[in-house]
C-alpha cells in the first residue's frame, strides 16, 4: 500500500531497567476516509526490527455497498511487501502482470528489487455488497546485495503456511522458522513472522531472533511487569525465555530477524543509498517506471 499518510507515526514509551520490553510503541490512527490505519514502524526511536522497516495495521474497516479499498498504482524499490488479511479480500495487480486476489490466511510477497509498480483494489463482486477489511501490511528491507534484484511476486495460499499448537496455543509460522516449523515464504535474510491466538490465561514462550517485536492485534497481554494493551507493539530486549501471558482473548503477531544496517525511507522508497531514492523519485516523476497491465490510467503522484 502507498505510504500516503506520513504523519501517522507511532509514539514510544521506554521501560526501565532490565525489563523484557525495551520500548512500547503506541500508534496514531489515521482515517483514510472510512478506513483506519495504525502505523507502528518506523518511529524515531525504533526505525527497524530486524529487516522489518514498516508495519501497518489496517482496519477492521466496514464498507457499505459501492465503497472499498481503491489504492491507485504506485512504485516501490529495494524492499519487499508482505500482505496478510484477517478478514476481507484485496485484489493485487502489478507491473509484472500479476493479478491475484488475497483472502484471509494467504500471504502475498511482492519483491520490488530494482523497481515495481502495483495497485490494491477490490473486485466488483466484493464492493457490490457491504463488506469488511482487516489485516496487516509490512515492508521488509532487502539486504544490500539483493536491493537491485529483478522484481518478483509470490502468492502463498493459506494451506501452505505451517500451523502448530504450543501449550494449547494455535499459531502459524508465517515466515522463517519457529516451533519446529519452517514457512515456505521466501526470505532474503534471517526473518521471523509468527501469528498466534491465545485464550485468556494462556502463556506462550516466544522464539528467539536477533531482534524481535510483539504486536497486539486484539486483546491484552502481559510480559513480566509490563502490560501490553491492544494495538501496542513491544520492542523486546535481547535474551531467551521470554513468555507472554494473555489477560484476555488475544491475537498477536511476532516479527523479527537479523538487523541489516541503516536504511533510508522516503514515501514508498526504501534503500541503503539516498541517491538511489532520489533516482526513484525522478523516475516516477518523469514516468519511467513500468505501467500496471489492466490498471494503466491512474497513478498516485509523487508527494511534494
Amino acid at each position: 500500500m502507498s505510504d500516503n499518510y506520513p504523519n501517522a507515526a507511532a509514539e514510544c514509551t521506554s521501560t526501565p531497567g532490565e525489563n523484557a520490553v525495551r520500548l512500547l510503541l503506541q500508534p496514531r490512527d489515521k482515517d483514510l476516509g472510512g478506513f483506519s490505519v495504525r502505523r507502528l514502524l518506523p518511529t524515531a526511536q525504533c526505525k527497524m526490527v530486524g529487516p522489518w522497516i514498516f508495519f501497518d495495521h489496517m482496519g477492521p474497516a466496514d464498507f457499505p455497498p459501492g465503497k472499498g479499498i481503491n489504492v491507485r498504482p504506485h512504485p516501490h524499490i529495494n524492499l519487499a511487501t508482505v500482505t496478510y488479511l484477517f478478514e476481507g479480500e484485496m485484489l493485487h495487480r502489478d507491473s509484472l502482470g500479476s493479478l491475484q486476489a488475497i483472502v484471509p490466511g494467504d500471504i502475498n510477497l511482492m519483491v520490488a528489487g530494482r523497481g515495481i509498480v502495483h495497485s490494491e483494489r477490490e473486485r466488483p463482486e466484493v464492493t457490490a455488497a457491504a463488506h469488511r477489511l482487516h489485516g496487516l501490511q509490512l515492508w521488509l528491507a532487502l539486504p544490500e546485495a539483493d536491493e537491485e534484484i529483478e522484481p518478483a511476486f509470490h502468492h502463498y495460499p493459506g494451506e501452505s503456511i505451517p500451523t502448530r499448537t504450543v501449550d494449547g496455543v494455535p499459531l502459524r509460522v508465517m515466515m522463517g522458522s519457529a516451533y519446529g516449523a519452517t514457512s515456505p515464504v521466501k526470505t532474503f535474510a534471517d526473518t521471523l513472522y509468527v501469528e498466534a491466538h491465545l485464550r485468556k490465561g494462556q502463556r506462550l514462550s516466544l522464539p528467539n531472533a536477533a531482534e524481535r517485536a510483539l504486536y497486539v492485534v486484539s486483546g491484552a497481554l502481559k510480559m513480566e511487569d509490563t502490560n501490553l494493551p491492544e494495538h501496542a507493539m513491544a520492542i523486546l530486549s535481547d535474551g531467551s525465555n521470554l513468555v507472554v501471558e494473555a489477560e484476555a482473548e488475544s491475537r498477536i503477531a511476532l516479527i523479527g530477524g537479523e538487523p541489516l544496517g541503516q536504511r533510508f525511507i522516503d514515501w514508498n522508497f526504501v534503500s541503503s543509498r539516498k541517491e538511489r531514492i532520489e533516482q526513484a523519485r525522478s523516475d516516477w516523476r518523469e514516468g519511467r517506471f513500468p505501467k500496471v497491465p489492466g490498471d494503466e490510467e491512474e497513478f498516485i503522484p509523487l508527494p511534494g
